[in-house]
Protein backbone atom coordinates (compact mmCIF):
# COMPACT_ATOMS: atom_id res chain seq x y z
CA UNK A 1 0.00 0.00 0.00
CA UNK A 2 1.26 3.27 -1.11
CA UNK A 3 -1.83 5.50 -0.99
CA UNK A 4 -1.70 9.13 0.38
CA UNK A 5 2.04 9.43 -0.30
CA UNK A 6 2.92 6.21 0.65
CA UNK A 7 0.79 6.52 4.18
CA UNK A 8 2.40 10.49 4.66
CA UNK A 9 6.17 9.45 4.47
CA UNK A 10 6.77 10.02 0.42
CA UNK A 11 6.20 7.79 -2.38
CA UNK A 12 9.51 8.85 -3.79
CA UNK A 13 11.46 8.16 -1.13
CA UNK A 14 9.32 4.76 -0.22
CA UNK A 15 9.05 3.23 -4.01
CA UNK A 16 12.64 2.45 -4.13
CA UNK A 17 13.35 0.89 -0.75
CA UNK A 18 10.15 -1.40 -1.52
CA UNK A 19 10.99 -2.25 -4.80
CA UNK A 20 14.59 -3.30 -3.74
CA UNK A 21 12.69 -5.39 -1.11
CA UNK A 22 10.58 -7.47 -3.12
CA UNK A 23 7.55 -5.57 -3.65
CA UNK A 24 6.12 -6.12 -6.71
CA UNK A 25 2.33 -5.03 -6.80
CA UNK A 26 1.46 -1.90 -5.35
CA UNK A 27 -1.94 0.21 -4.74
CA UNK A 28 -3.32 3.38 -4.43
CA UNK A 29 -6.71 4.85 -3.54
CA UNK A 30 -7.35 7.80 -6.24
CA UNK A 31 -6.49 8.58 -9.29
CA UNK A 32 -4.87 11.76 -9.27
CA UNK A 33 -2.21 9.31 -7.39
CA UNK A 34 -1.35 7.46 -11.20
CA UNK A 35 1.07 9.99 -12.32
CA UNK A 36 3.29 10.08 -9.08
CA UNK A 37 3.52 6.31 -9.23
CA UNK A 38 3.83 5.64 -12.80
CA UNK A 39 7.06 6.88 -12.33
CA UNK A 40 8.75 3.98 -10.16
CA UNK A 41 6.86 1.14 -11.91
CA UNK A 42 4.65 -0.47 -15.21
CA UNK A 43 1.06 0.45 -14.76
CA UNK A 44 0.06 -3.04 -14.95
CA UNK A 45 1.36 -3.30 -11.39
CA UNK A 46 -0.86 -0.57 -10.12
CA UNK A 47 -4.15 -0.94 -8.53
CA UNK A 48 -6.51 1.39 -7.94
CA UNK A 49 -8.71 1.17 -4.84
CA UNK A 50 -11.70 3.47 -5.18
CA UNK A 51 -12.47 1.98 -8.53
CA UNK A 52 -14.18 3.82 -11.62
CA UNK A 53 -16.62 6.00 -10.53
CA UNK A 54 -17.46 7.43 -14.05
CA UNK A 55 -17.60 5.97 -17.26
CA UNK A 56 -14.70 9.25 -17.29
CA UNK A 57 -12.29 7.64 -14.51
CA UNK A 58 -12.70 3.60 -16.65
CA UNK A 59 -11.24 5.42 -19.56
CA UNK A 60 -8.40 6.77 -17.92
CA UNK A 61 -7.68 3.90 -16.33
CA UNK A 62 -7.18 1.42 -19.94
CA UNK A 63 -5.34 4.22 -21.64
CA UNK A 64 -2.93 4.65 -18.59
CA UNK A 65 -3.42 1.10 -18.04
CA UNK A 66 -3.58 0.78 -14.53
CA UNK A 67 -6.48 -1.85 -13.33
CA UNK A 68 -8.65 -0.37 -11.02
CA UNK A 69 -10.69 -2.27 -8.31
CA UNK A 70 -14.19 -2.73 -9.18
CA UNK A 71 -16.35 -2.38 -6.31
CA UNK A 72 -19.80 -2.06 -6.95
CA UNK A 73 -21.69 -3.50 -10.15
CA UNK A 74 -22.17 0.35 -11.38
CA UNK A 75 -18.78 0.36 -11.56
CA UNK A 76 -18.14 -3.30 -13.34
CA UNK A 77 -20.54 -2.08 -16.05
CA UNK A 78 -18.21 1.70 -16.55
CA UNK A 79 -15.54 -0.85 -16.71
CA UNK A 80 -16.71 -3.17 -19.32
CA UNK A 81 -18.71 -0.16 -21.64
CA UNK A 82 -15.35 0.97 -21.91
CA UNK A 83 -14.00 -1.96 -23.33
CA UNK A 84 -12.86 -3.61 -20.27
CA UNK A 85 -9.51 -5.22 -19.32
CA UNK A 86 -7.65 -7.17 -16.37
CA UNK A 87 -9.15 -5.49 -13.15
CA UNK A 88 -9.37 -6.20 -9.33
CA UNK A 89 -12.84 -6.67 -7.68
CA UNK A 90 -13.56 -5.75 -3.87
CA UNK A 91 -16.38 -8.11 -1.76
CA UNK A 92 -17.10 -6.59 1.53
CA UNK A 93 -17.22 -9.41 3.86
CA UNK A 94 -18.06 -7.21 6.71
CA UNK A 95 -16.47 -4.07 7.30
CA UNK A 96 -19.29 -1.77 4.99
CA UNK A 97 -17.36 0.06 3.29
CA UNK A 98 -16.56 -0.61 -0.84
CA UNK A 99 -17.10 -3.84 -2.28
CA UNK A 100 -20.23 -5.22 -3.45
CA UNK A 101 -21.96 -7.09 -1.20
CA UNK A 102 -21.98 -11.12 -0.49
CA UNK A 103 -25.38 -11.04 -1.80
CA UNK A 104 -24.25 -9.81 -5.46
CA UNK A 105 -21.52 -12.53 -6.28
CA UNK A 106 -23.50 -14.68 -8.35
CA UNK A 107 -24.51 -11.81 -10.20
CA UNK A 108 -23.58 -12.96 -13.76
CA UNK A 109 -21.97 -9.23 -14.43
CA UNK A 110 -19.42 -10.18 -12.33
CA UNK A 111 -18.58 -13.27 -15.09
CA UNK A 112 -17.66 -11.25 -17.61
CA UNK A 113 -15.08 -9.27 -15.57
CA UNK A 114 -10.91 -10.33 -16.28
CA UNK A 115 -10.32 -10.77 -12.68
CA UNK A 116 -6.62 -10.74 -11.89
CA UNK A 117 -7.09 -10.26 -8.12
CA UNK A 118 -10.18 -11.04 -6.03
CA UNK A 119 -9.97 -8.50 -2.64
CA UNK A 120 -11.77 -8.06 0.49
CA UNK A 121 -10.58 -6.02 3.71
CA UNK A 122 -10.17 -7.37 7.45
CA UNK A 123 -12.82 -5.02 9.87
CA UNK A 124 -10.90 -5.95 13.01
CA UNK A 125 -7.79 -7.65 12.57
CA UNK A 126 -5.91 -6.04 15.17
CA UNK A 127 -7.97 -7.49 17.80
CA UNK A 128 -8.67 -11.18 18.78
CA UNK A 129 -12.41 -11.24 17.44
CA UNK A 130 -14.80 -13.59 16.21
CA UNK A 131 -15.28 -11.46 13.13
CA UNK A 132 -11.76 -12.11 11.99
CA UNK A 133 -13.00 -15.68 10.94
CA UNK A 134 -16.37 -14.73 10.08
CA UNK A 135 -14.95 -12.47 7.22
CA UNK A 136 -12.34 -15.50 6.53
CA UNK A 137 -15.16 -17.80 5.98
CA UNK A 138 -16.97 -15.34 3.66
CA UNK A 139 -14.33 -14.81 1.90
CA UNK A 140 -13.71 -18.06 0.91
CA UNK A 141 -17.36 -18.00 -0.48
CA UNK A 142 -16.68 -15.76 -2.98
CA UNK A 143 -13.50 -17.53 -3.77
CA UNK A 144 -15.82 -20.36 -4.78
CA UNK A 145 -18.13 -18.12 -6.57
CA UNK A 146 -16.09 -15.69 -8.43
CA UNK A 147 -13.31 -16.79 -10.88
CA UNK A 148 -10.10 -14.87 -10.29
CA UNK A 149 -6.43 -15.87 -11.10
CA UNK A 150 -5.28 -14.06 -7.60
CA UNK A 151 -6.77 -13.73 -4.06
CA UNK A 152 -6.27 -11.77 -1.70
CA UNK A 153 -7.34 -10.70 2.38
CA UNK A 154 -4.90 -10.01 4.37
CA UNK A 155 -3.64 -5.80 5.76
CA UNK A 156 -0.79 -5.66 8.05
CA UNK A 157 -2.47 -6.95 10.38
CA UNK A 158 -4.25 -9.96 9.10
CA UNK A 159 -1.02 -10.84 7.82
CA UNK A 160 -0.75 -11.86 12.08
CA UNK A 161 -2.90 -13.60 11.76
CA UNK A 162 -1.74 -16.94 9.95
CA UNK A 163 -1.40 -18.64 6.69
CA UNK A 164 -4.99 -19.12 6.71
CA UNK A 165 -5.64 -15.07 5.98
CA UNK A 166 -2.63 -14.73 3.39
CA UNK A 167 -4.13 -16.51 0.10
CA UNK A 168 -1.89 -15.30 -2.82
CA UNK A 169 -0.87 -11.53 -1.71
CA UNK A 170 -0.82 -9.35 1.00
CA UNK A 171 -1.68 -5.62 0.99
CA UNK A 172 0.85 -4.19 3.95
CA UNK A 173 0.44 -0.72 4.73
CA UNK A 174 1.26 0.69 8.25
CA UNK A 175 3.71 -1.88 9.16
CA UNK A 176 6.06 -0.97 6.07
CA UNK A 177 6.25 2.19 7.27
CA UNK A 178 6.91 1.77 11.28
CA UNK A 179 3.11 0.64 12.34
CA UNK A 180 3.17 -2.43 14.57
CA UNK A 181 -0.71 -3.46 14.46
CA UNK A 182 -0.35 -6.81 16.30
CA UNK A 183 1.53 -7.91 19.33
CA UNK A 184 2.59 -10.69 17.16
CA UNK A 185 5.10 -7.90 15.01
CA UNK A 186 6.62 -6.23 17.93
CA UNK A 187 10.38 -6.88 17.71
CA UNK A 188 10.09 -7.58 13.47
CA UNK A 189 9.13 -3.93 12.71
CA UNK A 190 11.25 -1.28 13.33
CA UNK A 191 10.60 2.11 13.07
CA UNK A 192 11.06 4.13 10.04
CA UNK A 193 9.42 7.65 10.10
CA UNK A 194 12.33 10.17 11.94
CA UNK A 195 10.82 13.64 12.29
CA UNK A 196 13.51 16.18 13.44
CA UNK A 197 12.91 20.01 14.04
CA UNK A 198 15.39 22.69 14.73
CA UNK A 199 15.54 24.88 18.04
CA UNK A 200 15.24 28.60 16.57
CA UNK A 201 15.82 30.56 20.12
CA UNK A 202 17.15 29.99 23.46
CA UNK A 203 15.06 31.68 26.05
CA UNK A 204 15.66 32.28 30.39
CA UNK A 205 13.12 32.66 32.24
CA UNK A 206 12.14 33.74 35.82
CA UNK A 207 9.72 32.58 38.34
CA UNK A 208 6.14 33.49 37.09
CA UNK A 209 7.37 33.88 33.19
CA UNK A 210 4.19 32.02 31.04
CA UNK A 211 4.85 29.98 28.32
CA UNK A 212 2.20 29.56 25.32
CA UNK A 213 -1.33 30.37 24.49
CA UNK A 214 -3.35 30.56 27.79
CA UNK A 215 -0.44 30.44 30.42
CA UNK A 216 -1.58 26.82 30.30
CA UNK A 217 2.62 26.64 31.63
CA UNK A 218 4.29 28.82 34.45
CA UNK A 219 7.53 28.66 35.01
CA UNK A 220 8.19 27.49 38.91
CA UNK A 221 12.16 29.02 38.90
CA UNK A 222 14.97 30.32 36.42
CA UNK A 223 14.36 28.01 33.12
CA UNK A 224 16.52 27.30 30.18
CA UNK A 225 14.33 26.71 27.63
CA UNK A 226 13.76 26.46 23.98
CA UNK A 227 11.65 27.49 21.02
CA UNK A 228 11.35 24.92 18.20
CA UNK A 229 9.98 24.85 14.98
CA UNK A 230 7.47 22.66 15.02
CA UNK A 231 3.65 22.74 15.56
CA UNK A 232 0.45 21.63 14.44
CA UNK A 233 0.85 22.84 10.54
CA UNK A 234 3.70 20.13 10.51
CA UNK A 235 1.13 17.44 12.05
CA UNK A 236 2.26 17.68 15.56
CA UNK A 237 -0.71 18.02 16.85
CA UNK A 238 -2.01 19.53 20.09
CA UNK A 239 -2.83 16.28 21.17
CA UNK A 240 1.01 15.75 21.99
CA UNK A 241 0.58 18.83 25.11
CA UNK A 242 1.69 18.26 28.54
CA UNK A 243 2.33 14.11 27.73
CA UNK A 244 5.04 14.83 24.89
CA UNK A 245 9.04 16.00 24.72
CA UNK A 246 11.36 16.17 22.00
CA UNK A 247 14.84 14.28 22.07
CA UNK A 248 18.64 15.57 22.43
CA UNK A 249 20.71 12.74 22.05
CA UNK A 250 19.07 10.81 25.08
CA UNK A 251 18.30 13.81 26.76
CA UNK A 252 14.57 14.16 26.92
CA UNK A 253 12.96 17.48 26.42
CA UNK A 254 9.40 18.19 27.84
CA UNK A 255 6.94 20.08 25.95
CA UNK A 256 5.88 23.16 27.92
CA UNK A 257 2.13 24.75 27.66
CA UNK A 258 0.72 24.41 24.15
CA UNK A 259 1.21 23.66 21.12
CA UNK A 260 1.04 26.22 18.31
CA UNK A 261 0.81 26.31 14.41
CA UNK A 262 4.55 26.59 13.89
CA UNK A 263 6.10 25.99 17.56
CA UNK A 264 6.96 24.74 20.56
CA UNK A 265 8.63 25.51 23.65
CA UNK A 266 10.68 22.28 25.74
CA UNK A 267 12.59 22.38 28.57
CA UNK A 268 16.27 22.59 27.90
CA UNK A 269 17.37 21.33 31.31
CA UNK A 270 18.38 18.36 30.80
CA UNK A 271 20.88 19.55 27.75
CA UNK A 272 22.30 22.21 28.38
CA UNK A 273 24.45 21.97 25.66
CA UNK A 274 21.66 22.74 23.01
CA UNK A 275 20.94 25.46 20.86
CA UNK A 276 20.07 27.68 18.37
CA UNK A 277 20.80 25.44 15.43
CA UNK A 278 20.42 22.46 16.66
CA UNK A 279 18.32 19.68 15.77
CA UNK A 280 15.60 17.57 17.73
CA UNK A 281 14.55 14.14 17.43
CA UNK A 282 10.26 14.12 17.58
CA UNK A 283 10.40 10.74 19.65
CA UNK A 284 8.19 8.73 16.85
CA UNK A 285 8.67 4.54 17.97
CA UNK A 286 4.65 4.77 16.76
CA UNK A 287 3.44 2.15 19.45
CA UNK A 288 4.95 4.43 21.85
CA UNK A 289 4.02 7.63 20.03
CA UNK A 290 0.11 6.67 19.84
CA UNK A 291 -0.58 6.42 23.50
CA UNK A 292 1.48 9.75 24.54
CA UNK A 293 0.32 11.39 21.38
CA UNK A 294 -3.68 10.49 21.80
CA UNK A 295 -3.61 9.64 18.10
CA UNK A 296 -3.33 6.58 16.32
CA UNK A 297 -0.44 4.82 14.63
CA UNK A 298 -1.89 5.58 11.21
CA UNK A 299 -2.97 9.17 12.24
CA UNK A 300 0.77 9.80 13.47
CA UNK A 301 2.14 9.06 9.67
CA UNK A 302 -0.35 10.84 7.44
CA UNK A 303 -0.63 13.74 9.29
CA UNK A 304 3.18 14.91 8.76
CA UNK A 305 3.17 17.70 6.94
CA UNK A 306 4.33 19.32 3.92
CA UNK A 307 7.30 21.37 5.21
CA UNK A 308 8.95 18.13 6.47
CA UNK A 309 11.70 17.45 3.98
CA UNK A 310 11.47 14.06 3.23
CA UNK A 311 15.28 12.45 3.13
CA UNK A 312 16.36 8.86 2.96
CA UNK A 313 17.79 7.28 6.10
CA UNK A 314 21.90 7.70 5.68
Amino acid sequence: MVKSNSYGLGLGQAMPVLLEAGAREFFIARWNEIVGILRHVAPDRVGVLHGPRSPEHAAYARAAGVRPVINSLEQARYWLDAGGGSCHLMVDTGINRLGIAMAQIGEPLLARLEIDLLMSHLASADEDVALNAVQRARFGEACAAIPAKRRSLANSAGIALGSDYAFDLTRPGVALYGGVPRPELAGIIRQVAFPQAAIIQVRQLVAGDIVGYNAQFTAPGPMRVGVVSLGYADGFMRSWGARGALQFGAARLPLLGKVSMDMVVVDLAAAPEAGEGDWLDVPYYLPDAAPASGLSQYELLTVLGSRFARQPAP
